[in-house]
């Protein structure tokens, strides 16, 4: 494999991107030029928001290629066109062999939800202390126990049964790889539901469910039905805004409903819009990150 590294305005980010793919790249990537430089910008917003700007100022972009000749070829192409100018080649090279897989590995290690209560990729070792275990892979599903609102969504649970409070039937609304639905289940719930718009996380969340040697019932939401005594959806504010009579409807009486992937700085707008069906409260909170449960 052979990379080819240019540096380019924004303006020409895009057309470069565009003209590389139609010149065979394997791949093509862009990163700011000055990172871990005092020059540095932050380009992405907040979930839910744009982005403060459409690119930086000066992208580095790499493309790879299966050949050298095919590198080299598609760099004397772009060289001359007009789009080139303010461009600059900066290098065309050899891509070092590499463990791919070992090397992805390395950057997941388990994840602490309590001292007793463990993510752990299926090449680790559990922890000495680790009671109670999930065994997840990162897939294309969102949801790996990394991120602060599954870590808190998942020691919500921990905490349920800790306490010795049965979660009874649990309906996870979005569930992604599945993760807060096994933890449910390995926890005593009753029954699970899991349900997501996504068919790839339906399917991620039975094959991450047997992996784990739970139970429980994968679908689209139309699988949701009844009521439940669970109801957990970690999924972001807008869509918990509209959601709101849709997944309080699903709360029996005395039930919980937790919800996550809300900032801090979106609590108030929350419970404004789950006022008329149940008082919202800030359960937890993280790196941001906040939970908010209500018992109906």
């Amino acid at each position: 494999m052979f990379e080819l590294i240019l540096l380019a305005p924004v303006v020409h980010v895009e057309t470069l991107s565009d003209a590389l793919e139609a010149l065979d790249a394997l791949s093509v990537s862009v990163e700011d030029a000055d990172a871990h430089t005092p020059a540095e910008q932050a380009l992405f917003g907040e979930p839910g928001m744009p982005p403060p700007k459409a690119g930086w100022e000066r992208s580095r972009i790499v493309a790879l290629f299966a050949s050298e000749a095919l590198a080299k070829d598609a760099a004397a192409v772009l060289q001359a066109q007009d789009f080139f100018d303010g461009c600059r080649l900066v290098a065309v090279q050899a891509v070092p062999d590499q463990d791919w897989v070992r090397l992805t590995q390395s950057q997941f290690t388990p994840v602490e939800i309590t001292p007793e209560f463990w993510i752990v990729p299926t090449w680790h070792e559990p922890p000495a202390q680790a009671r109670q275990v999930i065994r997840l892979d990162p897939g294309l599903a969102f949801g790996t126990g990394t991120h602060p609102t599954t870590r808190m969504c998942l020691r919500w649970i921990a905490d349920q049964g800790a306490a010795g409070r049965p979660l009874g039937r649990v309906l996870d609304y979005g569930c992604g790889s599945g993760i807060l639905a096994i933890g449910a289940a390995l926890f005593g719930a009753l029954s699970v539901d899991a349900v997501d718009i996504d068919g790839a996380a339906v399917e991620a969340t039975r094959a991450n469910a047997q992996a784990n040697r739970v139970v429980l019932q994968a679908g689209l939401p139309d699988q949701a039905a009844g009521s439940y005594q669970v109801v957990l959806a970690n999924i972001l504010a807008t869509p918990l805004r509209v959601l709101a009579p849709l997944l309080c409807g699903h709360v029996q009486k005395g039930g919980f409903l937790v919800l996550a992937g809300i900032l801090e700085r979106q609590a108030d707008e929350l419970k404004a819009a789950y006022l008329p069906y149940c008082r919202l409260a800030v359960h937890d909170t993280q790196e941001g990150w906040i939970l908010m449960t209500a018992q109906l």
